[in-house]
């Protein structure tokens, strides 16, 4: 049996691309020194890939920032703002991926987007009336001849055109029907080029098939392609799509004159019924992603095989094992983990690890008698893991949950009544300025973290620190004039481990880093077992920091819908039964802030869309009837004078507006700035009732907003909000930003809503 790797991870097994990256920013290595080091994690990955035996490998799934901005990058995609800066062609790229503010100009950065039901984030291509698409790059055939190069024969994977094209933001008054017949002669070309240079395959990846699929998509799609299938030559095509099942399309898509399809059987809950039901052609090869690429847990060997057998059925010896996505969303290796009891370890498969899943799994199938697999060592040894995990059960936490009862989800008194109640107690002023939560993660503070990690300094010394990081944000707060403070969060090392680590059922690892978006990587924890509150997990610093000041102080928690989807989570419970003990679990810290005089407390639900069914009519039955009441459970003991903030960044929320304002917060925060404030109509036309704070800056772009640029942005939020609901607010934490920066961003913020007031008189 073959395999196939959808895509491999890209940041280095130990980040080197993200440090190479951060130094190339900083002016401290060249452009050459950059692309090195991509080179280096590049033949990496083909190699081991190779050494694997895996037979379909793809090139072209490297890249500096997002394959989505490569692809426009490719296609000649790019604004004129960002062309009229005069620079190279490597800082436009990263001036669209980052924005850009130098003598030679001030861009702000392309909107970023979640990447359909992930936590990685995609750069949004903005097409204008002007742009001219036309194919101007060489990168998948260099990194395809790397390869090569290397004696390794590889795919060239490229992100498809209807799903770029359908993810593409149009920014005047032509639209997607405009341009489609361009990219697909340009698609055309390109696979031309491909197979002049030998390359056998191309993968090209649809996952926006698995969405809903208009009767127009159809046809769209299929124009499309009759292009590019038909001019595509000696080169081979592999659709490839993944987070789903094509139902509105799987029989169109077998139709075309693909040679491979690649479809997803771990999230695609229709997939295996399409095949058996309508079949598939026996002249095209059957891609069976059944190794899952997005979650870090064994594949059970007797269930893939036994889907394998049935496949076998409908497309013979087609049949390709598969990921059933691509593997960036998993971290590289277990070898890294050095101190990861192997009591655990022996339960997890990384990247490397599911490239010998696929190749195990190949080898048993091919023995194909069932009493020839289940002699095998390679499965006897991998049934062993699926008896059960006696340490993961906790039958208090599983009590608890099942007396849940209706009422705990509901709130008293209603909204209204409770924003009269906390105008009158916190007495802000109009507008109320405020941040989101952290402030810059220095080296000192990171130095702290990892000395007393490593037990070089005491839990004293430790916390002496923070406090004193404390005391001096506070200090700087008060003196750039915000109206409620937050404490800067100088303990956490992130907004999701940091908790896990004060919560029973979580396991941890060193260096499984997995990329959110360019150079943010992050360690989800892994949910190991049933979850509960240990012990106070913010309450002690909050407290220091009230101490600090007269102002109102903010407690800062992360949500239990949020929690979970940047965990790996478990697959011997539904993550709703996951999420509801882990609302339990902040519910207790919520109400322990209460008790200590914290009045206003925000529950950042930074990741609710992520797991939202990339089906609308999915969208209840299967998340909003349990995600939003989760929410209300943690919050709905707390009395009406406590302020409930939220906050949700780097998503589409426009469609879940009603969903959102039922969460019944008292103040939400949302991402809006690098969206042009899309978001501010979907607020008024659904007549949302929280207060609400939209991002007025970009805090992932380190380019400074001008009082007036803020103004602006302001302006525009109030002709659709209240101005007794409107806050004044950046995107999202300060974490990632210099000291310097974050200073003049918050002056000016500031200033601002002083100048608004004024207006507002």
């Amino acid at each position: 049996m073959k395999t196939s790797v959808t895509g491999y991870p890209r940041i280095g097994k130990n980040r080197e691309l993200k440090f190479a990256s951060e130094k190339f920013f900083k002016g401290e290595i060249s452009e050459r020194d950059l692309l090195s080091v991509g080179r280096e994690i590049r033949k990496e990955g083909f190699l081991k890939q190779k050494e694997a035996g895996i037979t379909f490998i793809s090139s072209n799934d490297f890249s500096l920032y997002d394959n989505v901005l490569d692809t426009a990058v490719l296609f000649n995609i790019i604004p004129a703002r960002y062309r009229e800066l005069g620079v190279s062609e490597l800082e436009t790229y990263f001036a669209m991926a980052r924005g850009y503010q130098t003598e030679k100009g001030n861009v702000k950065a392309l909107a970023m987007k979640k990447w359909f039901n992930t936590n990685y984030h995609y750069i949004v291509p903005e097409i204008d009336d002007d742009t001219e698409i036309r194919l101007t790059s060489v990168k998948p055939l260099t990194e395809y001849k790397e390869a090569k190069e290397l004696g390794v024969e590889t795919k060239v994977q490229l992100i498809g055109p209807f799903t770029f094209l359908k993810l593409a933001r149009y920014t005047g008054e032509k639209t997607i029907d405009d341009f489609s017949d361009k990219l697909a002669g340009e698609y055309a070309a390109l696979l031309e080029k491909i197979g002049a240079e030998g390359a056998e395959w191309v993968q090209l990846d649809e996952p926006y098939l698995v969405r809903d699929i208009s009767d127009k998509d159809i046809a769209l799609f299929t124009k499309i392609y009759d292009v590019i299938l038909g001019a595509k030559g000696s080169v081979k095509v592999l659709l490839q799509t993944y987070f789903g099942d094509i139902r509105d399309i799987y029989k169109t898509v077998i139709e075309q004159n693909f040679d491979a399809i690649g479809l997803d059987f771990v999230e695609g809950r229709k997939t295996k019924e399409l095949v058996k039901g309508f079949g598939f052609p026996a002249d095209k090869l059957l891609v069976a992603g059944l190794v899952n690429g997005k979650n870090i847990w064994r594949n059970n060997y007797a269930k893939t095989l036994d889907e394998l057998k049935e496949l076998k059925r409908v497309a013979g010896d087609s049949v390709v094992l598969g990921t059933s996505c691509s593997l960036l969303h998993v971290p590289y290796t277990l070898e890294n983990e050095t101190k990861l009891s192997e009591n655990y370890k022996q339960h997890f498969a990384f990247a490397e690890e599911k490239l010998v899943e696929l190749g195990s799994i190949a080898k048993l199938s091919d023995y194909g008698d069932s009493s020839n697999v289940a002699a095998q060592d390679a499965f006897k040894e991998n049934q062993k893991l699926f008896f059960g995990r006696v340490d993961s059960k906790d039958e208090a936490v599983q009590k608890r949950v099942a007396g849940i009862k209706d009422e705990d989800y509901t709130r008293l008194p209603e909204f209204h009544e409770r924003e009269k109640i906390q105008k009158e107690k916190l007495g802000l002023p109009l507008f109320p300025t405020t941040t989101i939560g952290s402030f810059p993660q220095t080296q000192d503070v990171r130095k702290n973290r990892q000395e007393f990690r490593k037990g070089l300094i005491s839990e004293e010394q430790y916390t002496d620190f923070n406090k004193k990081k404390i005391a001096e944000c506070i200090a700087l707060q008060e003196e750039i004039g915000l109206d409620v403070i937050v404490h800067g969060e100088y303990e956490r090392n992130d907004m999701v481990e940091y908790f896990g680590e004060h919560i029973a059922g979580y396991v941890f690892t060193e260096k499984a880093w997995v990329q959110s978006y360019g150079t943010r990587c992050v360690k989800p924890p892994i949910i190991w077992g049933d979850v509960s509150r240990k012990e106070a997990i913010t309450v002690p610093w909050s407290k220091y920091a009230k101490s600090c000041t007269n102002k109102p102080v903010k407690g800062m928690l992360t949500g239990p819908v949020t929690i979970l989807n940047w965990s790996f989570p478990r697959e011997d419970i539904s993550i709703k039964e996951s999420t509801l003990q882990i609302a339990l679990a902040i519910r207790d810290e919520v109400l322990d802030l209460e008790a200590n005089g914290i009045d206003i407390i925000q529950i950042d639900e930074a990741a609710l869309r992520e797991k939202l069914p990339l089906r609308k009519s999915d969208w209840y039955s299967e998340y909003l009837d349990w995600a939003i009441p989760a929410f209300r459970l943690v919050h709905s003991g707390v009395k009406p004078e406590t302020q409930i903030h939220t906050h949700m960044c780097y998503s589409e929320f426009t469609d879940i507006i009603p969903s959102i304002d039922a969460m019944d917060a008292d103040v939400i925060t949302f991402e809006a700035s690098r969206s042009d404030l899309q978001i501010l109509d979907s607020l008024k036309e659904n007549n949302f009732k929280t207060e609400v704070g939209p991002g007025v800056y970009d805090i992932h772009s380190p380019r400074v907003p001008s009082v007036e640029e803020i103004v602006t942005a302001l302006t525009k939020m109030r002709d659709r909000i209240e101005d007794s609901k409107l806050w004044v607010n950046p995107d999202c934490g300060l974490k990632t930003r210099g000291e310097t920066e974050t200073k003049a961003s918050l002056i000016n913020l500031v200033t601002a809503a002083k100048e608004l007031r004024q207006i507002a008189k």
